[in-house]
């Protein structure tokens, strides 16, 4: 109990500090941006921070479209919430459409998006059949029932903690790995909704990706040895650190963003920056690069107006003008480098554990 209690705690002071907040959507998307990197990344993805920032301002992309793999998570993620606050309940029908816009014109978008499949798949790494699988996940009818129990045990009440709940939760959703593509993540975003949608968290601030990241191959083994022996304590001590790391990682972020945000309108105010300055300041902390045309539509203000408020945040030091192929582009660094994801040795990284599907829809990775 000491674990659950432990992360409890965490997770509590992270909501306190959100409640807390003058304007917690300034740390709404920034948070939410880490989760989509990190959960694509365990996928395979190797879009950072600069990459997404600028397929969000300009819609570039890199040649492999990995920033628009990462755009689709964060959609999706704020779809499900929209749909939660909205009095939708988490449900299949529910995972499916996030599911639709995981897959919606990147890679795996030939694979029935907003679809259950309809044949098997296999586990492991590259090069594996079925007979070597890591793991065979339930054939479609056997999971199609197992996504029943699991829709009624969402809503089913429980004298467990809702955090041992939650590791059960997602241990159970990617043992029956219900879509052709894309279950880990899915199952990565339907812990955020359901730590928002039970009121524990007020915004999505949580990234525990970013620690099943860190800890991938510890990740797809403590799935895997729950199925192979029941090694459920293991698992869900393991889900219960990265809660309680992962919240006091945010507590620490969110502090040091005030922070940052206090100092730089404070030095802004001092030199008699305008109010839409000082907006547009603001609004970097959710999105640190933009383009004019973005600028104005933030401001709803004219072109040259637009022009004039972002010349005056390079002359302060705050924006600096960067390479893009479509239009002009500005990064706002001091934020930029706040928010950039630590670099990993590739070498550190583990095989790839993928699905390869059978049946219904022939065979690939």
């Amino acid at each position: 109990m000491d674990a659950v209690s432990g992360a409890q705690g965490a997770l509590q002071e992270l909501a306190g500090v959100a409640l807390n907040l003058e304007n917690p959507f300034l740390l709404t998307r920034p948070f939410a941006r880490r989760e989509a990197i990190f959960s694509s990344r365990i996928e395979g993805t190797t879009t950072g921070l600069a990459q997404l920032l600028l397929f969000e301002a300009t819609g570039e992309d890199e040649p492999r479209g990995d920033a628009a793999e990462v755009a689709n998570y964060l959609a999706a993620l704020e779809h499900g919430l929209a749909r939660v606050e909205g009095g939708f309940p988490i449900s299949l029908p529910l995972l499916q459409e996030i599911h639709a816009i995981l897959m919606r014109g990147v890679r795996g978008e030939t694979k029935d998006p907003g679809h259950f499949r309809r044949g098997v798949v296999y586990i492991g790494l590259d090069g594996t059949n079925l007979e070597t699988a890591r793991f065979v996940p339930p054939p479609p009818p056997e999971m199609q029932a197992a996504l029943y129990d699991l829709e009624k045990y969402l809503h089913a009440p429980s004298k467990l903690p809702l955090l041992v709940r939650l590791a059960l939760i997602h241990y159970q959703f990617e043992t029956i790995h219900p879509f052709w593509d894309g279950n880990g993540r899915i199952g990565r975003l339907l812990l955020s909704l359901l730590l928002c949608a039970q009121g524990v968290l007020p915004r999505p601030l949580l990234y525990l990706s970013g620690y099943f990241e860190r800890h991938r191959r510890d990740y797809y083994d403590g799935l895997l040895e729950v199925s192979r022996r029941g090694a459920w304590g293991e698992w869900i001590e393991f889900f219960l650190r990265g809660v309680r790391l992962q919240s006091r990682d945010a507590v620490a972020r969110a502090a040091r963003a005030t922070r940052l945000q206090k100092k730089l309108r404070d030095e802004l105010q001092s030199q008699n920056a305008s109010a839409n300055v000082l907006r547009l300041m603001d609004a970097l902390f959710e999105a640190p690069t933009l383009t004019i045309a973005g600028t104005q539509k933030t401001l709803d203000v004219s072109r040259r107006g637009a022009q004039l408020v972002v010349e005056k945040l390079m002359s302060a030091g705050v924006l600096e003008e960067t390479e893009g192929k479509r239009a002009r582009v500005f990064v706002a660094r001091p934020i930029q480098k706040f928010w950039m994801l630590r670099k990993r040795i590739e070498n550190q990284n583990p095989p790839r554990v993928r699905s390869t599907e059978v049946g219904a829809m022939g065979t690939s990775c």
